[in-house]
């Protein structure tokens, strides 16, 4: 009768555990995590709102968001967005306000001159500051002034005060700035013989 051999695995060899050397140096470690990409725009939330589909079942609720972006050295757009979760919303409107994008001509801190801005019931008077005035305004027409770059305006609302239609009007006004230069070259004269400015 044969006996029961117990077949015994091949023993893998111990690897001996060295002891750590200070001078040693280490394996730098891997960073896999991603570095977050520097934004180009700054982004500013001026509104959300939450509206209501009224239907046969009920009511639906979404949210609709209004959002300033720029580079705070003359570019500055906005866009409205509606979603059913106030992130998603908020990503849509940056999203279209990287479409309506615009460059404000400046003259060194401040405004090229004085501009009434309208847009439906809202009515929006930008004026030129000395240096050292600051942002005189309030709610959106600051956060495009801000995010447009304008270190010195001063402004006055005389209308309708609902944001999105104060930010149209704001937007609308700056693109109707025009530098001294840039009227001498429409009207082919010198820029110093331009008045006015």
């Amino acid at each position: 009768m044969e006996e029961n051999k117990v077949v015994e695995a091949p023993k893998t060899q111990n690897r001996e555990k060295k002891p750590f050397d200070k001078n040693q140096k280490r394996r730098p470690r891997r960073n896999n995590r991603r570095r977050p990409e520097k934004k180009q725009f700054e982004e500013r939330v001026v509104n959300i709102n939450r509206v209501t589909k009224v239907v046969k079942g009920g009511r639906r609720f979404r949210f609709s968001a209004l959002v300033v972006i720029g580079d705070k050295k003359g570019q500055v757009g906005f866009g409205t967005g509606k979603a059913q979760e106030v992130p998603d919303a908020i990503r849509k409107a940056i999203e279209e306000a990287k479409r309506t994008m615009l460059r404000v001509p400046m003259v060194g801190t401040t405004i090229p001159h004085q501009v009434l801005c309208r847009f439906g019931a809202s009515k929006i008077l930008l004026k030129p500051a000395s240096p050292g005035t600051g942002v005189i305004a309030g709610g959106p027409v600051r956060a495009v002034l801000e995010l447009a770059g304008v270190q010195d305006i001063l402004s006055k609302s005389l209308g309708s005060n609902t944001p999105i239609n104060m930010v149209r009007a704001v937007h609308k006004g700056l693109s109707e700035l025009r530098t001294r230069e840039a009227v001498a070259a429409l009207r082919g004269k010198q820029a110093e013989e331009i008045r006015g400015y």
